[in-house]
């Protein structure tokens, strides 16, 4: 029986073969990645059309360095921490200035 390859996404986001599956999903066009098991991709998935643009990453710094952002749904807490740094803020709950 042949070994099974995955495709996944370097950090520079570009495709290659893996003996091991990816552990981590992400959307192409809207470069957002979380966990395989996340409620939000699940949910875009019934409803048709995304699975076309799925992508798949070994890890978390891969995904980061290929430009993907954290999941609001699946990982609510690195969410938090990309936003705040996307905004200028320092974390959750500081006031603006």
């Amino acid at each position: 029986m042949p070994n099974r390859t995955y495709i996944l996404r370097d950090a520079d986001n570009k495709p290659y073969e893996s003996q091991a599956p990816g552990v981590l999903g992400g959307h192409r066009k809207t470069k957002i990645y979380g966990r395989l098991d996340c409620r939000g991709a699940a949910q875009a998935i019934a409803r048709g059309g995304y699975v076309a643009s799925r992508v798949f990453f070994a890890d978390e710094p891969t995904a980061i360095a290929a430009g993907y952002r954290p999941c609001a749904v699946c990982m609510p807490a690195d969410y938090a921490v990309w936003k705040a740094a996307s905004t200028g803020r320092s974390g959750p709950g500081t006031p603006s200035e």
